[in-house]
């Protein structure tokens, strides 16, 4: 890949997993965390370095949280992405 990206999450809203695919275009450590709307850290998903490529990762909150409105944070380098997610049960 030539940039950094997050795609959007698959399915969203969601009940109970989803998808999120995100793109490296260079070896870079990578986080991703799940915020709820507090901004308080709900769950790190990966915490990395990864080599330059197309990625996804299943989250499935079956069990781990409520439901309602989650923000993904998708960090590599000094490059953030942030997007809105929905769990329904």
């Amino acid at each position: 890949p030539e940039n950094f990206i997050m795609h959007q999450a698959y399915p969203n809203p969601f009940n109970p997993s989803t998808k999120i695919r995100f793109d490296v275009p260079s070896r870079l450590k990578v986080t991703l965390e799940v915020y709820n709307i507090k901004g308080q850290l709900i769950n790190t998903l990966i915490n990395k370095e990864y080599d330059p490529g197309y990625y996804e990762v299943n989250w499935n909150a079956a069990g781990q949280i409520a439901s309602g409105t989650y923000f993904v944070k998708l960090s590599a380098g000094n490059l953030v992405n942030t997007q809105k997610i929905t769990l329904i049960k």
